[in-house]
């Protein structure tokens, strides 16, 4: 299991400094930042100063090696915008984001698991045909449209919820529901999947055979193994949940990292920008090598192999 573990962090450590060098250098390749976020009437001695805020002296070789190393130490710069470290204004906005994620997660799993089984169980059925519908039209409604839809119709006509921002829990619900609809589809049909595939394995067979009640056939053997390719998905909407909330949090005027990013892009503040995408890449690393570490726990072949 160590030894599991020990590759997964080297694979991980890998993987972050390829993306960290991909990030520096496409911020090259589009052009000099400095160009990209001077107003045209600037002077010299603007174009200088931010030069040397930006430490963008030497070759591009030399601004790669100053970015590694003080990124080793925790800096990825100054925000243009805020005036302060980038990686402190991440960090100050990261709980907002994170606390859209436990109610999102609730959802999906109240809705997803109970209707993946019964859908398995009643395979060609009713609840079989309304789940299908559901995760199709979770699958395929766009993010910013339900958003929208849904501030009309609880904010504008009845005056239900509050439209935006954080607040009390009213304010959690639409986003939760923006956010957990495509969670409840993709969870819902794997599940679903998963169980049409265990139902039918031989040791469900043979614990039938030995008189075992459908209960726990279903509860304790059969969802179990269906959860394993869950716990990889739930990993990849982690990720997303975090770094794909952008057009959620724009749309709600949600003070997290997605309406971050969008702000560090539209006011051209580049070292933010790298910095949340570094951030972003960290987060995501770490929760993958989570989800490898539950995934060797949940099935032990992992572990043996």
């Amino acid at each position: 299991m160590q030894r599991y573990i020990l590759q997964r962090l080297v694979q991980g450590v890998i993987l972050l400094v390829v993306v960290t060098s991909i990030v520096f250098f496409i911020g090259r390749m589009t052009g000099n930042p400095v160009d990209m976020m001077l107003p045209e009437d600037a002077t010299e001695e603007d174009r200088q100063d931010m030069i040397k805020r930006l430490k963008l002296e030497g070759t591009i070789m030399d601004q790669f090696g100053v970015f590694i190393v003080d990124a080793v130490q925790g800096d990825l710069g100054t925000s243009i915008r805020y005036r302060q470290p980038a990686t402190d204004i991440f960090f100050s906005r990261l709980p907002n984001t994170l606390a859209m994620i436990p109610p999102a997660m609730i959802l999906a799993i109240a809705m997803a698991i109970p209707l993946g089984i019964l859908s398995a169980l009643r395979r060609g059925g009713i609840i079989d045909r309304i789940s299908a519908t559901i995760a199709v039209l979770g699958i395929s409604t766009p993010n910013f449209w339900l958003g929208i839809v849904l501030i009309y119709l609880f904010s504008v006509t009845w005056g239900w919820l509050p439209s935006s921002r954080m607040g009390g829990p009213l304010n959690y619900i639409m986003p939760t529901i923006t956010l957990g609809t495509f969670l409840v589809a993709g969870f819902m049909r794997l599940i679903r999947s998963s169980m049409l595939e265990t139902l039918d394995s031989e040791f469900v067979k043979l614990a039938r055979i030995k008189g075992v009640s459908e209960t726990a056939i279903v509860w304790k053997h059969c969802l179990r193994n269906a959860l394993i390719p869950v716990l990889s998905l739930w990993g990849v909407f982690m990720g997303g949940l975090v770094t794909g909330a952008i057009v959620t949090e724009t749309v709600f005027a949600w003070p997290g990292i997605g309406r971050l990013t969008y702000e560090a892009v539209i006011f051209r503040d580049y070292p933010l920008l790298q910095a949340v995408i570094i951030m972003d890449a960290i987060f995501i690393l770490f929760i993958n090598l989570l989800v490898d570490i539950l995934y060797a726990y949940v099935d032990p072949r992992i572990r043996f192999e």
